[in-house]
């Protein structure tokens, strides 16, 4: 009898060391390798502003309004970027996007004047921003029958990672680039181009969906056979009708503005925590402990969330999250000392991380394995805008009242209004829009293909039983 291989680099049957291994998980760890480098420095915004005030002599508020229209930007590219991966799917987006990341990240570094940090950072880097904050997460949900929230636990923690990972190599480049002006460009090119190269080099192994390799999902029952890939016309005509349905729904219009609430109000956290410490006679290597802190605190809560979401339902864990995001902005009110703000930084954390990262799975639980790329594209935009908005008007607060308590308010009554937005959500036990298809022309509705392989297709992913 001949033994079973230990090892197999078949995609549709890959296998380490014998163990078996869904190349989903594959699919994960290249889409949170390629977040994690594009994302890591707008996440790392605390540590870069008072080096930008410092090294060009500019105001809180007018670097505060690059890394508002950087938000805006992706924001409102948020909903094309989804059209386009539904419409070409993501590999072809990704490598636009790492393209304009590269020339993002090395013009931002030859700049020299304000307007050239809006053109650089505020627009093109972030244009990059919005492909792989869109495409990529819709992309790899369609891998997922069951194990969606482990899955997307293990890609929003990447982002969290971003800062642990992004922070101390940009100060060592710095350092090692002499520090001052000089340090500050070269903590643009370095990661910009190293890591352009290595997205680059990973979308070859990113796949759309299963079918585009011959597979079913995780998780999908052994029955089941290979649905035929929607491409071309057939994709534009379903994106356009799902997605006219989806505006119909309140839940599609709410998720934006939960979107924009809590972005809103976190984004003056993450952009002026180092700030308001070192404003405090904290010294700036300890401000920027406190904000990698928070940076690992929410890593973790990134990681758990969708995977309670996905099994309890995400409506009541997105609401607490949304608590524990508000409550803690208090204590800043009266902190002075370094552990004050440590403490707010792990209190905060928990909430921040689990934010954001049960979006994907309330989308999947309230549509199914629609194409959701532009839906997700719209509250994409909420949160793009939110950030923007937080970010501007609090370094704009600062600069008018001298210190940071009204930008402090601000942030918590946004959050607070994120948390009221959720308790109206609808529950996520039921789907929103069971039989969109039936709007369909019957050549664009979901119908298996004959294929010898033994993987199969994704079906509806299970509404979550909680949330009732």
């Amino acid at each position: 009898m001949k033994a079973a291989p230990r090892y197999s680099f078949r995609l549709s049957n890959l296998i380490i060391a014998g163990q078996y291994i869904h190349y989903a998980w594959v699919i994960v760890g290249v889409a949170a390798v390629m977040r994690l480098f594009s994302s890591s420095f707008r996440s790392s915004s605390s540590i870069l502003i008072p080096r930008l005030v410092e090294s060009f002599g500019w105001s809180y508020g007018a670097v505060g309004f690059g890394f508002a229209l950087q938000w805006v930007v992706s924001g409102m590219l948020g909903p094309s970027a989804g059209w386009l991966g539904d419409r070409y799917g993501a590999r072809v987006t990704m490598t636009i996007g790492a393209l304009l990341f590269i020339a993002g990240m090395v013009l931002t570094g030859f700049m020299t004047s304000l307007w050239q940090f809006y053109l650089f950072f505020g627009i093109i880097l972030s244009a990059s921003m919005g492909i792989f904050q869109v495409p990529l997460t819709a992309s790899v949900t369609m891998w997922f029958k069951r194990h969606l929230g482990t899955g997307m636990g293990l890609l929003q923690s990447a982002q969290g990672v971003g800062p642990l990972v992004a922070v101390p190599i940009m100060l060592l480049v710095i350092a090692l680039f002499g520090g001052g002006l000089t340090g500050l460009r070269a903590a643009f090119w370095v990661p910009g181009i190293i890591g352009g190269v290595a997205i680059l080099a990973l979308v070859r192994l990113f796949y759309d969906e299963p079918a585009q390799i011959g597979m079913r999902p995780l998780g999908a029952a052994e029955n089941e056979p290979v649905r035929k890939m929607q491409v071309g016309e057939i994709a534009k005509i379903r994106t356009r009708v799902f997605f006219k349905q989806a505006q119909r729904t309140l839940a599609f219009w709410n998720l934006i503005g939960i979107h924009f609430w809590g972005c809103a109000g976190h984004a003056i956290v993450l952009v002026y925590l180092v700030a308001i410490a070192e404003a405090e006679g904290v010294s700036p290597g300890l401000a920027a402990g406190a904000f990698v802190t928070l940076s690992v605190t929410s890593t973790v809560t990134r990681f758990a969330v969708p995977v309670m979401a996905d099994r309890v339902g995400s409506k009541g864990v997105m609401a607490v999250c949304f608590s524990l995001q508000t409550l803690p902005i208090v204590l800043l009110f009266f902190s002075t000392d370094v552990w004050h703000f440590y403490l707010f930084s792990v209190l905060f954390g928990i909430g921040f991380g689990g934010e954001m990262s049960a979006f994907p799975i309330i989308n999947r639980q309230y549509y199914g394995s629609a194409p959701i790329g532009t839906t997700y594209g719209w509250q994409m935009m909420g949160a793009g805008v939110g950030m923007a908005a937080g970010s501007l008007t609090g370094g704009a607060l600062r600069d008018w009242t001298g210190n940071f308590d009204a930008t402090m308010g601000l942030s918590l009554v946004l959050s607070l209004v994120g948390v009221l937005s959720i308790v109206v959500l609808p529950a996520t036990s039921h789907h929103q829009l069971p039989d969109w298809e039936e709007e369909l022309p019957p050549e664009a509705q979901t119908e298996p293909s004959p294929t010898r392989s033994t993987e199969g297709q994704p079906t509806q992913t299970q509404p979550a039983a909680g949330d009732d």
